[in-house]
């Protein structure tokens, strides 16, 4: 298949990607109401498409196989790059694409008897994820709350540890260390998407993000089952829709301390109350809470 479209080097596609994703972030940032309406021909865009290829190439996860049996390596050997791409915008700008169901692979949890399911997509799904992200993100990253540190951009867990350690000089000594169990399996759908809603207008990609949401999973033992709740870990879409999902804690915790904690004089008159005060720091799913304040429990007011 040939459908005429002049491909980008990597280098070309790199830059348009670039300015198109920094106009997303600097008009999402300028206007916290805005919501998108045509983000969908962006990830149909050669550029975005090319862009989205090479980190699907190169990632560690490119000769693992999806549902089809190909790796990025088949596609490159056996079907050429050109060809590959050219049947997937095909497929994408007539609204034929649908994602398939994700491979199961249980692994080991480190330090753990216990065992956490991979979803393995194709290499397709691959592409049109990541080209998803390659739109999605800076719009959200306009939005998400400097407390959050996991599968963020220019972010790592190392900044998280340091940010709980600058905290802790600083009077934030008490530490709620916490989990969200199962985070990955149990995003309710419906939860997830209206937060996603809140910046996408385009119906378009709305239908995309729930389609791979209820895409269902190939078990190890063959059975398909579908996906009610839950963002496949493993695919390059979940980091961020769980990122997207958890902001509402993020948030939570961001407007009390604007209101009640913000200033030296709101956190005083909280101590000779008798209150503490506290931030959060989350990575994913894991989150602390640091509290300021001392360990004797509040009295009850008499009277």
């Amino acid at each position: 298949m040939n459908t005429g479209v002049s491909w980008p080097s990597l280098d070309e596609a790199k830059a348009r990607v670039l300015e198109i994703q920094t106009k997303l972030h600097r008009w999402a940032g300028k206007d916290e109401g805005r919501r998108f309406d045509d983000l969908y021909n962006l990830v149909a865009d050669p550029a975005f498409l090319v862009v989205a290829w090479n980190r699907v190439r190169t990632n560690k996860g490119a000769r693992t196989a999806g549902v089809d049996g190909e790796t990025a390596h088949y596609v490159e050997v056996r079907r050429g790059v050109e060809v590959f791409l050219d049947g997937l915008r095909a497929d994408l700008k007539a609204r034929t694409f649908e994602p398939q169901p994700v491979r199961e692979r249980m692994i080991p949890k480190p330090g753990s008897q216990q065992r956490r399911r991979l979803g393995i997509p194709t290499v397709r799904d691959r592409v049109v994820q990541a080209s998803s992200k390659l739109v999605l993100e800076p719009i959200y990253e306009a939005d998400f709350q400097s407390c959050s540190y996991g599968f963020r951009p220019r972010r790592r867990a190392q900044d998280a540890i340091a940010e709980i350690h600058h905290l802790g000089s600083r009077s934030y000594q008490w530490v709620l260390d916490a989990d969200i169990e199962a985070c990955f399996d149990s995003i309710d759908h419906t939860a997830l998407m209206g937060r996603v809603h809140l910046r996408v207008g385009d119906k378009r990609v709305l239908a995309l993000v729930k389609a791979f949401l209820k895409a269902g999973i190939l078990t190890e033992l063959g059975a398909e089952e579908d996906t009610v709740t839950g963002t496949p870990q493993g695919g390059i879409l979940s980091p961020l829709l769980a990122n997207i999902a958890l902001s509402v804690l993020d948030d939570h915790f961001a407007e009390t301390w604007q209101t009640v904690m913000s200033t030296d004089m709101r956190r005083r008159t909280r101590r000779k109350k008798g209150l503490g005060s506290w931030r959060l720091v989350r990575y994913a799913d894991d989150f602390v809470v640091m509290v300021s304040g001392t360990q004797q429990p509040r009295h009850p007011c008499r009277g």
